[in-house]
């Protein structure tokens, strides 16, 4: 069974699947990933990726090492366009990476909460941004961002949930989102996508 024949059991969901399907891939070097998660904070794409560039431009055009990257005095990743409190993330992701020696291949072999509980004690990194790493680095395909205002938007407009208790909109979206196991990502991927698509029912 594909997952959009299992994800349209849910007959609210069906509505935003539509015809298109989404493929999950895997990005190799997963801690140059984390890094560039942190500076994408708060930008928007186009900013992001003038960043990024700017960024792999400092080591030649190439991916850095963490050790690179730890070796880059804080004042060179400013001049790239990161604020103080961006280059000291990116230097305790690096330093993070070299300590817990990060690899694909570690990550790789590891479970999503497993993940998740690691690299969240890193400085800077939130449960957030290490869902957005299963999803679109490592293409884990049951993975389901309750956080996600995105996703939040689309299930308060799918399912017409309250938003007056944020508690209670969270604890009804985990319990829809159980029954979209195992491919809650792709569930998350359509919601994004009709969410952005979907017109505004004030309008």
């Amino acid at each position: 069974m594909s997952y959009h024949e299992h994800l349209g059991k849910d007959k609210k969901l069906l509505k935003a699947l539509g015809e298109a399907t989404h493929q999950l891939k895997l990005h190799p070097n997963i801690p140059v990933r984390i890094m560039a998660s942190v500076m994408s904070q708060q930008l928007s794409t186009k900013v992001a990726d003038v960043i990024y560039r700017r960024f792999l431009d400092l080591y030649g055009g190439k991916e850095p090492k963490p050790k690179q990257v730890l070796d880059t005095p804080p004042a060179t990743l400013r001049a790239i366009g990161l604020s103080n409190a961006k280059v000291s993330y990116v230097h305790n992701v690096a330093k993070f990476c070299i300590e817990h020696r990060i690899t694909d291949k570690k990550l790789l072999a590891m479970e999503n909460e497993a993940i998740i509980a690691l690299l969240t004690q890193i400085k800077g990194i939130g449960r957030w941004s290490v869902e957005m790493l299963l999803m679109f680095t490592l293409g884990r395909e049951d993975v389901f961002a309750v956080d996600d205002f995105g996703i939040q938007k689309g299930m308060v407009r799918l399912y017409k949930l309250d938003t007056t208790d944020k508690k209670g909109m969270k604890e009804k979206m985990l319990k829809i989102s159980a029954k979209w196991s195992p491919y809650r990502t792709y569930a998350c991927l359509h919601l994004w996508r009709w969410q952005d698509n979907a017109p505004d029912p004030k309008k």
